[in-house]
């Protein structure tokens, strides 16, 4: 896989020509920015990619921050780390931005990637396309990331109701009980699938639960036809990504504003 290409390819399709990530988002190009305003109170407000300057910078971060407070929302400028100009982290902690941790965006081809992986004994992989199998993940996450969760499940309630082609969610029972689960996004327009999740109880993580799902998915997307899957990565999902042929394309920190 060609780095720079991929890096590039990422950036014009699922950032430059990004598409609303749900119903009732829009994506509005102006300032210098493309952003997402989200329509529901739970939906994901923020700054997607930017074409600035240290000119212009500063003048862009004041209208989005004029922007989302209009709207009584909190947001995030997504940054990555070869955005320009390079002084914009600097600039965006000026304006009263709040980084968060650092991810890595990874990138791998699908048909490069396992489509299948052992899953311990006594555990089944179960389709999630409502409500109920929502309850289960957001159960999974709230124990393996922490509460405060609401947003999430209301997002996705909404997208498996709106648009189900364009996501797909997944939950690795043990008997009754929801021990992982994660979801991949599939934009219409983007040769990207993109993953989220993979949260696991602690007492299940190291026994192959997290690869399972990412195999789980990589068989669907190369199915539907994504040449990629994409994911940022945390420091603790990095080395496995690696080890099944994900690639480091850059870093992402979000910024906050208003939280």
């Amino acid at each position: 896989m060609n780095h720079e290409e991929v890096l590039a390819e990422y950036d014009r399709r699922m950032r430059q020509d990004a598409r609303p990530d749900g119903p009732g988002t829009r994506i509005e190009r102006t300032d210098g920015v493309v952003r997402q305003t989200g329509g529901p109170a739970d939906g994901w407000h923020g700054v997607l990619w930017a074409d600035l300057t240290p000119a212009t910078a500063d003048a862009a971060i004041a209208a989005q921050i004029e922007h989302f407070t209009a709207l009584g929302r909190a947001f995030e400028w997504k940054l990555h780390s070869h955005d320009r100009p390079a002084c914009l982290a600097g600039r965006l902690r000026a304006a009263g931005f709040v980084p968060e941790d650092e991810e890595t965006v990874m990138a791998a081809r699908t048909a490069t990637l396992p489509a299948s992986a052992d899953l311990p004994a006594g555990v089944r992989l179960e389709p999630v396309t409502g409500p109920a199998g929502v309850d289960l993940m957001v159960a999974v996450h709230e124990q393996a990331f922490g509460p405060g969760r609401t947003r999430f499940a209301g997002q996705l309630t909404a997208r498996l109701a709106e648009a189900p082609e364009s996501v797909v969610a997944v939950v690795a029972m043990a008997g009754d009980t929801p021990v992982s689960a994660a979801r991949m996004e599939l934009p219409a327009t983007a040769p990207f699938a993109t993953l989220w999740g993979g949260g696991t109880l602690p007492e299940w993580r190291g026994r192959g639960l997290y690869r399972a799902l990412i195999a789980h998915r990589a068989r669907i997307a190369a199915a539907r036809g994504y040449p990629y899957l994409q994911v940022d990565a945390s420091d603790r999902s990095r080395p496995i990504l690696q080890r099944l042929g994900f690639t480091a394309l850059t870093t992402t920190t979000p910024y906050v504003y208003g939280s």
